[in-house]
């Protein structure tokens, strides 16, 4: 939780992609336990509201991931998955190929 919240400021955002961060969240949105996926996705959201994150997102996996947990995940899953890949949408277009 403490990284999702991190993961809200600008700066912080930033300075977790470059610390190797969104990979380490998209293998937990992938292979972590529930609660562990419930809150990479949550960091995932926060994250994909920059336009470079959502790119490096969807160049870790993310998409995929992201949409199997909209698909199949538990309800607060599904909410936090389909918050980030609405944010890749909005603000990567060039991220969204995979999603339509």
């Amino acid at each position: 939780a403490a990284l999702r919240n991190l993961a809200i400021n600008g700066e912080n955002s930033v300075a977790i992609a470059g610390a190797g961060g969104i990979e380490v969240l998209v293998a937990l949105a992938r292979d972590g336990t529930e609660g562990q996926k419930e809150r990479a996705a949550g960091a995932l959201w926060n994250l994909s509201d920059n336009d470079e994150n959502s790119v490096a997102i969807a160049a870790a996996g993310g998409i995929e991931v992201l949409i199997s947990l909209a698909r199949d995940g538990t309800e607060r899953q599904k909410e936090l998955a389909a918050g980030a890949l609405s944010n890749m949408i909005e603000v990567a277009s060039g991220t969204h190929e995979g999603v339509v």
